[in-house]
Parts: C-alpha cells; sequence; structure tokens
C-alpha cells in the first residue's frame, strides 16, 4: 500500500518570510550586549519544523527515518542531531524533526518515500513555532528563575528534551550541549518570552548572536 498523498512546497522562494521575532530587531542588537555576558540569545530562525508519526516499534518505520536521515530514532525524552538537522522524541508515536531552511519540502518526499506503504503522518508546522538558543555559563540559572522543572545535570544531561511549564506558560526545554539549550515556542507566544528572557537575564548579562 502506498502513501497517496500530495506533498507540496508550503515555501515559495519568491517569498519574503518573517520569523516570529523579526520585529524584536534581534539583528540590530546583535553584538550590543554586555562584553562578558554570561547568557547569549540566538533565535535559529526559519527552519523547517515537521511532526512524524509512526509505529516506533516497527522495525521498518525507524529503519526508514534512518535511511532517509541518517539518524535513529529516539526514545523517550530523547533528542539525537547532526548539524542543523535533529530529531526529537514528542509522544511514544510522535517525533519532532528540525532540518535546515528551505529544505523540509526535500526530507518530506524522501522520508515519504523511505516510508512508502506504511502508517504514518509527517505534518509541516514550520510556520507555528520557532528556536530559542541559550548559550554560556549562566543559562542553567535563567531556566532555574523560570521553570520548577530540575535543570540539574543529573536529572537534564545533553541529549534530552522535555516539554514543561516556563514563565506561567508551556515551551520545550531541549538540552543540546554543556552549556547551550534551546527553547522551542510556539509563534504566539515568542514576544511573551523574549521580554521574560531578557528581564531573566539581566542579572548576569545578555548578549544577543545574529
Amino acid at each position: 500500500m502506498s502513501n497517496l498523498i500530495n506533498v507540496y512546497q508550503q515555501r515559495p522562494d519568491a517569498a519574503h518570510a518573517e520569523s516570529p521575532l523579526f520585529h524584536a530587531g534581534l539583528d540590530q542588537l546583535a553584538g550590543k550586549g554586555a562584553a562578558k555576558a554570561g547568557v547569549t540569545l540566538r533565535e535559529k530562525k526559519l527552519l523547517g519544523h515537521l511532526t512524524l508519526r509512526g509505529d516506533g516499534k516497527d522495525p521498518a518505520f525507524a529503519g526508514g527515518v534512518h535511511k532517509a536521515l541518517g539518524l535513529e530514532l529516539p526514545s523517550a525524552l530523547g533528542l539525537v542531531a547532526n548539524g542543523e538537522t535533529s530529531l526529537q522524541w514528542l509522544a511514544p508515536d510522535e517525533w519532532l524533526l528540525i532540518v535546515p531552511s528551505g529544505t523540509e519540502f526535500a526530507v518530506e518526499q524522501k522520508l515519504r518515500a523511505a516510508l512508502d506503504g506504511l502508517h504514518i503522518s509527517i505534518v509541516n508546522v514550520s510556520g507555528g513555532q520557532t528556536l530559542l538558543e541559550l548559550s554560556g555559563a549562566k543559562v542553567r540559572e535563567v531556566l532555574m528563575k523560570s521553570t520548577s522543572y530540575d535543570v540539574h545535570p543529573s536529572n537534564f544531561p545533553v541529549g534530552k528534551a522535555v516539554g514543561t511549564n516556563f514563565a506561567k506558560s508551556q515551551l520545550v526545554i531541549r538540552h543540546t550541549a554543556e552549556d547551550t539549550w534551546e527553547l522551542l515556542v510556539r509563534r504566539s507566544f515568542s514576544d511573551y518570552f523574549w521580554l521574560w528572557l531578557q528581564d531573566a537575564s539581566a542579572e548576569f548579562g545578555l548578549a544577543i548572536k545574529a
């Protein structure tokens, strides 16, 4: 059985795309923060975001994903990455795939070809969310001020990703390197989190990276 579905390019080449925090002027703020900032913020803007659903226990599904992406399916609360491409566990049958800007259409086609005949779902959600990268020696302190989830290294090692409460709202925290974390936020809450992070980072010094 083949997956009979029309896949179309959702990012026209001629269109002018603006990230959720475009109007905040982060590019203009880049390099103007504290000289020895404890926190550096960067919006990883306009990446491709795809949600993938399927039977993770099916070797054919896991094998097809690996064939298409070169990544193993992560287990619960897991995150695997290769460069700008990452695959994150969301639920027992659901994962979030993030790919370099402009490649989501080709990646979706490649995935569908590798998973042909299986019961799957792939949805492009790029327009509804964005990634905020926080790096620096004081990021963990900012997270501790913002969420009740335990971000101690023993509980939140590199390679873990958790959906949790944050600043009286909700988002996904991803630990991608020793002093680097990512916040996966909904577009409609991006302004709110940007303002929150400015305030929460003030005592440590905040720098913006383009």
